[in-house]
């Protein structure tokens, strides 16, 4: 990792078409357009949250190092999912691929209406902290002062989430 990059934790997911290939594709383009993969989660299976009538997905964590702000990151990310075919129809809606950006080194960003790092509901999501507690168990949340693991170990969801 050069001097002049940061590491930025992103969590995939996808509940549409071969959702294990999705994911691929998009940690291809992501290593491509945003930096150098670091570290690759193993896959998970979780069923859908927020709108439960839906299929379940899988998501990875992935660490990425990259020379790009927060924000040109997001703009990558959601520039990968739209050549993807992304849709945005309804929130918490099926999806053939969604990428968040979940921490940024170890700053705090608001940007309104578009970005806000560390992700505001990660630690009330077992579909996020899993994945990222095996690549990142001591990455650091600035604003709760607790590890990734710290936050798993206190968190109080229990939707089903296993490694496949």
């Amino acid at each position: 990792m050069e001097l002049d990059t940061k590491l930025v934790y992103l969590l995939l997911g996808s509940n549409m078409g071969d959702r294990a290939a999705l994911l691929a594709e998009a940690i291809r383009h992501i290593g491509l357009r945003v930096g150098e993969l670091e570290a690759v989660s193993s896959i998970y299976e979780t069923a859908a949250w927020g709108k439960t009538d839906q299929p379940g997905f899988l998501n990875v964590a992935i660490c990425v190092a990259t020379a790009f702000t927060a924000e040109e990151v997001l703009d990558e990310v959601l520039a990968i999912e739209l050549q993807m075919g992304r849709v945005r129809e309804e929130r918490w809606g099926s999806r053939i691929i969604d990428i968040d950006v979940i921490l940024y080194s170890d700053e705090i960003i608001s940007i309104p209406n578009k970005l806000q790092v560390p992700h505001p509901e990660m630690q009330h999501r077992r579909f996020v902290l899993e994945p990222l507690s095996e690549i990142a168990a001591v990455a650091f949340h600035p604003q709760l002062h607790k590890t990734v693991q710290e936050l798993l170990v206190d968190l109080e969801d229990n939707l089903a989430v296993w490694k496949i």
